[in-house]
């Protein structure tokens, strides 16, 4: 099983760009769905993004970030990134990387999917 961790978070002004890093660890990073979720203060954790493992193409964006946020993967390097640029107050979260070793060619959508996270990542976005 991999373990996760990530990097990148922090204060941005709106209309600014973070890129989020999720490192992991272990030889078979590349068999491994990811996704990317976010819990704000009192509020549910939210699926954000995922990248399947058979296709760095195959991704899937809630609709309130697709077009703004880009996931994608890079597995010589065992990371995958979460671009997100024109960021928004409501951005404002904890930002989790997840990861789940599967043989299912698509992408997932759900927590409950997921069955490694990472520690989070703090972002905040300062209107």
């Amino acid at each position: 099983q991999v373990q996760l961790i990530e990097s990148g978070g922090g204060l941005v002004q709106a209309g600014g760009s973070l890129r989020l890093s999720c490192a992991a660890s272990g030889r078979t990073f590349s068999s491994y769905a990811m996704g990317w979720f976010r819990q704000a203060p009192g509020k549910e954790r939210e699926f954000v993004a995922a990248i399947s493992w058979w296709s760095a193409s195959n991704t899937y964006y809630r609709s309130s970030v697709k077009g703004r946020f880009t996931i994608s993967r890079d597995n010589a390097k065992n990371t995958v990134y979460l671009q997100m640029n024109s960021l928004k107050p409501e951005d404002t979260a904890v930002y989790y990387c997840a990861a789940r070793f599967t043989d299912s060619r698509g992408v997932l959508v759900s927590g409950r999917e997921y069955d490694t996270w990472g520690q989070g990542t703090q972002v905040t976005v300062s209107s």
